[in-house]
């Protein structure tokens, strides 16, 4: 297969080969139809000028053979009956009868009669010119003949100085041909460079065609294609890591229920297959299996409840119902009720009546897992206040790395240490959730061996979301 610049040589060189055998043709036949059109003329008036001397003529074969070299040309007399009764140039006794000549015909009818054709009788082409004479009183044909050898002899000095220009030409054309060539392949070499480049994912490549518009154009459809190829690579990438993240949480599911649900299980299987192999056993014994048995299912219970709500919150198919209630006395309740879990820990609420639009619920449960971690990864007291906008739970904890905080609220995450268990990294997941659905978010702060900080700010519930969003739009028309 050709290169394309082999192709565009070749096909140039054709092109000009073809023109010039066109240009040939076409210079001969003008050439000829220019010469024989000039030789009608001429051949007419010669006709003319010797009509009128042929009153002094008695002896055509002498006046005729005396009259032939002096113009040039080949005289004939013809007869009536188409006999040759002189000829300049052959022996007029072995000539035909040209009474069915086209151009004894043609002068027959009209004034004059012409053609072109080859002569037999010399072996050339001839141009003849005819007309109706009269000699001492009978009427003959005079023709003159003309050799159209001269039309092949200007044409071949006219082909050779044609074939030397388009030679000389044919140089110039071959050499910028070549030129050419080098700039084509020059900006080929360059797209051909982008391309591996771009095959080997190198799509910061630069392509710079030096030469060609078309290059150019190739060269920025090219680079458009580049940035797409580069947008899919950061889009697979993301989808690749977004996958490797479904897959890592699909596995601290697994691992976080296995962790979760392993010790309550084996707790109601091992109470269970005691009470089934001793039937007889005490009742305050088999009362209290049972209690431990019941306490266990509501822990699975608990934490299938959290897990469903997690998945709720994050698909947004919970929506808040807002009502108007007090968050200190709130609050108290929350902590009222985890000191009944937590019976030889101390919990101090500080604040005063607070009212807010909010869900309910939603912010109890809140409320509740901020309490339950303080208390569960802290052994001293633990404070509740309400102050300056803010809800704080501080406890005098383990504390959390600062690399860990901002990770903690996320979905199944859990802290490298083993102390710091969140419940199959779920509650301050949900918390970050609820909180996000009432406009604001949690807030964290730790320092490790000191203890940690979780809240919340409170003045986006201290009115609807409706009401907010109707004094935004106020604000903006004012």
């Amino acid at each position: 297969m050709l290169k394309i610049h082999h192709s565009f040589i070749l096909q140039f060189l054709g092109i000009f080969t073809l023109m010039g055998i066109i240009a040939s043709f076409v210079g001969y036949f003008t050439l000829k139809e220019s010469v024989i059109s000039d030789y009608e003329v001429r051949l007419k008036q010669e006709i003319g000028l010797i009509e009128s001397t042929l009153q002094y003529v008695t002896d055509m074969d002498r006046y005729i053979a005396e009259t032939a070299p002096q113009i040039g040309k080949r005289i004939t007399v013809i007869a009536s009956d188409g006999t040759v009764a002189a000829e300049s140039d052959a022996n007029r006794e072995e000539m035909e009868n040209h009474a069915n000549r086209e151009e004894v015909m043609a002068a027959a009818k009209g004034e004059y009669g012409q053609a072109v054709r080859f002569s037999h009788t010399i072996g050339i082409d001839f141009l003849y010119v005819a007309k109706r004479v009269v000699w001492q009183g009978s009427p003959y044909t005079l023709r003159l003949a003309v050799s159209l050898q001269k039309v092949l002899d200007d044409f071949y000095t006219l082909l050779f100085r044609l074939a030397t220009v388009l030679g000389l030409l044919l140089l110039v054309v071959v050499y910028l041909a070549i030129r050419m060539s080098r700039k084509i392949r020059y900006d080929i070499a360059q797209l051909s460079a982008y391309l591996e480049e771009i095959s080997d994912k190198n799509y910061k490549a630069v392509v710079k065609p030096r030469y060609f518009t078309e290059f150019l154009q190739i060269s920025l459809l090219l680079k458009n294609l580049v940035k797409k190829l580069a947008k899919r690579e950061r889009q697979k990438r993301k989808y690749t890591a977004r996958l490797r993240l479904i897959n890592k949480q699909r596995n601290d599911i697994l691992s976080a229920i296995s962790h979760e649900f392993k010790n309550p299980i084996a707790s109601i299987v091992g109470y269970a297959e005691t009470l089934y192999d001793d039937p007889e056993i005490d009742g305050r014994i088999r009362q209290r299996f049972l209690q431990k048995i019941t306490a266990n299912a509501q822990k699975i219970s608990t934490m299938l409840d959290r897990l469903s709500l997690s998945v709720k919150l994050e698909n947004n198919d919970l929506a808040p119902s807002y009502s108007r209630f007090d968050l200190c006395e709130l609050a108290t309740e929350c902590a009222n009720n985890i000191t009944k879990k937590y019976t030889d820990r101390t919990l101090e609420v500080s604040c005063a009546s607070t009212f807010v639009e909010a869900d309910r619920t939603m912010i109890d449960l809140v409320v509740t897992n901020l309490l339950d971690n303080a208390m569960k990864y802290s052994e001293s007291a633990v404070h509740l206040e309400i102050h300056e906008g803010m809800l704080w739970v501080h406890d005098r904890g383990i504390g959390i790395a600062a690399k860990e905080i901002e990770r903690i609220s996320s979905k199944f995450y859990r802290v490298e240490k083993n102390t710091w268990d969140n419940s199959m990294g779920l509650g301050l997941s949900i918390v970050s959730y609820i909180l996000a659905l009432h406009g604001t978010k949690l807030q964290i702060s730790s320092v490790e061996g000191e203890g940690s900080s979780f809240g919340f700010g409170i003045t986006p519930l201290l009115q609807k979301p409706s009401d907010t969003a109707l004094s935004a739009e106020e604000s903006e028309e004012g």
